[in-house]
């Protein structure tokens, strides 16, 4: 499958805003993700196949001198098969483009494949908030870059 990343652009949403909550997961609606788009401080990423169809996105947030991932997200039917990786690499080269240190993100304690990847990325456990996610924790990571 050939797959391309690429900045995420209000057309894109578009594309999704009627499966967003049915085909992704429902933690981000469409008026949250406009407005991150709109946001001078966000960038949004997308892989799509050669279809030109969506199969995940993701976003960053630069807040002063560091990134923090707000999320990463990949269409339900097209879990384990790279997508997640390719996006989590995307956002670590804009991050060394922009000169940025660090990367922060939180992830829920139960989602064990994203924990897995970001720790296969070298992100390292700083600690958790307490029910974050509803009636979960939040495992804090980060990762410094290398120049």
């Amino acid at each position: 499958m050939n797959l391309n990343v690429d900045y995420m652009n209000i057309s894109n949403l578009e594309q999704i805003r009627d499966i967003l909550n049915t085909d992704f997961d429902d933690f981000w609606n469409y008026s949250v993700l406009k407005n991150e788009l709109n946001s001078k401080n966000s960038t949004y990423f997308v892989v799509k196949n050669e279809e030109n169809e969506i199969l995940g996105f993701a976003g960053i947030k630069i807040i002063l001198d560091e990134v923090e991932i707000m999320n990463i997200a990949t269409k339900k039917d097209c879990r384990n098969q790279g997508i997640g990786k390719l996006l989590l690499d995307r956002i670590i080269l804009e991050a060394k483009n922009k000169n940025i240190r660090k990367i922060n993100l939180e992830v829920n304690e139960n989602n064990s494949i994203a924990i897995h990847l970001y720790e296969k990325f070298g992100f390292n456990k700083d600690g958790e908030r307490k029910n974050y996610y509803r009636d979960q924790n939040a495992i804090l990571m980060s990762k410094i870059l290398e120049k």
